[in-house]
């Protein structure tokens, strides 16, 4: 089993889960978080002082996956989230040791 690891920009999570389940993946968490990357951030004046944005908000998405699925997940991802620009995002791909539902005490799912 592997654990992707994918952070994206916000705007193009809708794209990204159409695309998933187009695949039939449709098990996922979502987090909003906070990240500095290739992008560095950019300044803005907010009520006439200088602000540094440094961390933008993205979205982390995180996938468990069965070995045979994790070049269909990582296509359905590329495609829906790339817009060309710098900070389109980038995905892991991790090796899971187990998995097990809590439910059902089933192991590998």
């Amino acid at each position: 089993m592997k654990l992707l690891i994918a952070y994206i920009r916000p705007e193009r999570l809708t794209a990204v889960k159409q695309a998933l389940y187009a695949k039939n993946i449709y098990s996922m968490s979502v987090t909003n978080i906070l990240g500095a990357g290739r992008q560095k951030g950019f300044t803005e004046t907010y009520r006439g002082v200088v602000m540094e944005v440094n961390l933008l908000k993205k979205v982390r998405l995180e996938i468990g996956l069965k070995d045979d699925l994790v070049d269909s997940a990582l296509e359905a991802i590329n495609s829906g989230a790339k817009t060309g620009k710098e900070g389109d995002g980038v995905v892991f791909v991790l090796d899971m040791v187990k998995a097990v539902r809590v439910r059902t005490g089933d192991t590998d799912i």
